[in-house]
């Protein structure tokens, strides 16, 4: 390797890892946890940690097996290392997406060179790789082990190497470990699908490796059968009820209109949104066509010069001695052959055909994968009775790896950006600033509401809508997109760490109101509760680390005790309690409750 280019990628790999640090590490703990699953699979985590189980979930001594353990194995460790604290929840959602996009970077990096910066950029800036990154659960560990695995078994259909066949059977296990049997079942539709395709039914055949089955069973049986022998109750809770029932029925009410994942899918690929419509259209397109002559390649040089350009085919051709000046006419067959493509193989008896056949057959080949990759998750989880926004996560990746062969294909034409593009892409970017700057009002009312700031607010998102836009329209502007919509990314996160975060903390989390509890008494004393919703229950028995007994379910604890209480409930609370001394202790206005102290019978 050169060293300009040993340079080049020292450079491109500092600018991503600082880019990552930033939007995927950077003020994890900056709020508390919110939601129900954050605060829950915390305090399963750390009750598995005290009892030094690595088998058997639990939440408040008793077993929960609505999910598998890893994202448990990976906070367990990142407690151990950095203590029970929200940053350490957080941390193995942030290093799965980490993982993800390193692996992006190394998969283009050797088998589509020149793109691999710009499809990290892209998967790292997306708003649902983002958020979920950020989150503590089980989403981004599925998503990441589901991603890799499907990026080894494409490497292994371009390479025929089992070395990267093995990797695919092992990541399948660690994301049947992550969330369970889909984890199997999405990809095995994906591969079959892709085959039916490209009609090839052997595929699915040759997949299904011997040694990587055993890979893929010594890494998941292990806890399956150990769990299973330790709870009996475990095929019936997790199997049955949380897999099969959740996918039937609507048994946890999160029913949902079929087209809810478009306009879901479609605000996780933030701020690529614009530019995936333009990606999907355009693979749809080259698919469609078949496999036309690559511009400028009108005679057999200009065909291997084009064929050169595609990575799947270039180091048989160079072995061959084709280069852009010319051809080897006596080595061109041998390079045609050492490109390892079926397609080849399988066209026409002419050089200038069969190059064409290469060039294109591996360029729609990964187009085609890309979007049945994209398109499975969000048609299964379509005809889910349960859905949830994170279901489709493991769709995002797909979709910036479809952007990034986009915004590869322009550039290697020399093809500019329309004004429409540049212009949509930068009010889209535009609109991402104005969110971030609008996020502190957002999280302290739950709506947009235009107010004395917002004004400046549109102001500072309009000039940067405007100066993307005029970078795109520039001769560089493809070479550009992904590193000014980057920059726009870690200004709109930044701000929203900055802003959004304390006002999110206050109004979405029970950090606030356990450490109101914990300013009135270091000790561990009971907890009650009176009429408060669950996101509060489940992140007061993390941050406090005790079960809160619940009034309405008639579990009035005998002893003293703080009640946790509805704003406007005291009268119910007397009269629960007769005979016994009720002292205010103090109002938590944004989160609506009132705490009070309970004297015992």
């Amino acid at each position: 390797m050169k060293p300009a280019t040993n340079s080049r990628n020292r450079t491109d790999a500092l600018l991503l890892a600082a880019f990552c640090g930033f939007v995927l590490f950077y003020g994890l703990g900056a709020f508390g946890l919110v939601g129900a699953d954050e605060p829950r699979y915390a305090q399963v985590t750390r009750e598995m940690l005290e009892r030094s189980d690595w088998v058997t979930p639990t939440l408040q001594g008793k077993p929960w097996l609505e999910k598998p353990v890893l994202y448990y194995w990976e906070a367990m460790l990142s407690f151990r290392a950095f203590g029970v604290n929200d940053k350490a929840a957080r941390l193995p959602a942030a290093f799965d997406a980490a993982m993800l996009i390193a692996v992006i970077y190394l998969f283009l990096r050797r088998f589509r060179p020149g793109s691999e910066l710009d499809g990290a950029l892209i998967a790292a800036s997306s708003a649902g790789v983002i958020g979920f990154a950020r989150a503590a659960g089980t989403d981004m560990p599925l998503a990441a082990c589901f991603s890799v695995a499907l990026l080894a078994w494409y490497a292994w259909y371009e390479s025929g190497r089992r070395i990267y066949l093995a990797a695919f059977y092992i990541f399948l296990a660690l994301g049947t470990l992550a969330k369970g049997p889909v984890a199997l079942v999405l990809p095995a539709a994906i591969i079959f699908f892709f085959g039916a395709a490209k009609r090839d039914w052997r595929l699915a055949l040759a997949t299904l490796w011997i040694p990587g089955i055993a890979l893929y069973l010594a890494v998941t049986l292990p806890w399956y059968i150990i769990v299973q022998l330790r709870n009996p109750e475990f095929f019936r809770v997790f199997i049955l009820e949380h897999n099969l029932a959740r996918f039937s029925e609507d048994v946890y009410h999160h029913h949902q209109p079929f087209w809810f994942y478009l306009p879901v899918f479609l605000l996780a690929m933030i701020p690529w949104t614009v530019a995936l419509v333009m990606a999907a259209v355009e693979s749809v397109r080259l698919i469609w066509r078949g496999r036309p002559a690559p511009k400028g390649a009108d005679d057999l040089a200009g065909l291997a010069a084009s064929l050169k350009r595609c990575p799947d085919t270039k180091r048989g051709l160079d072995d061959a001695g084709v280069d852009d000046a010319g051809v080897d006419e006596a080595g061109l067959d041998e390079g045609l052959d050492d490109a390892g493509l079926d397609e080849v193989s399988a066209t026409g008896s002419n050089r200038g055909e069969r190059i064409r056949s290469a060039f294109f057959g591996a360029k729609t080949s990964w187009a085609l994968f890309l979007l049945i990759w994209m398109l499975v998750p969000i048609l299964f989880f379509s005809v889910s009775q349960s859905k949830l926004p994170g279901y489709i996560l493991p769709a995002v990746p797909a979709g910036a790896l479809l952007v990034t062969e986009y915004l590869s294909a322009r550039r290697g034409q020399d093809m500019k950006f329309s004004l429409m593009f540049a212009a949509a892409h930068g009010v889209l970017c535009g609109l991402l600033i104005f969110g971030s700057l609008s996020a502190a009002s957002i999280a302290a009312t739950r709506h947009l509401r235009w107010s004395s700031g917002s004004g400046t607010g549109a102001a500072i998102a309009g000039i940067f809508a405007l100066g993307i836009a005029a970078a795109l329209l520039s001769r560089s502007g493809v070479r550009l997109l992904s590193r000014v919509t980057a920059l726009a990314v870690v200004v709109g996160v930044g701000v929203v760490i900055r802003f959004g975060a304390p006002v999110l903390d206050t109004t979405q989390s029970a950090r606030p109101i356990a450490e109101s509890i914990q300013a009135f008494s270091h000790e561990p004393v009971p907890l009650a509760l009176f009429h408060v919703n669950r996101v509060q229950e489940y992140g007061l028995e993390f941050y406090l680390n005790r079960p809160a007994q619940k009034y309405e379910d008639g579990n009035v604890p005998a002893a003293a005790h703080v009640l946790v209480a509805a704003q406007g409930t005291q009268l119910q609370v007397a009269e629960l309690v007769p005979g016994r001394r009720v002292s205010y202790l103090i109002s938590v206005p944004a989160q609506k409750v009132d705490l009070y102290w309970v004297g015992k019978e």
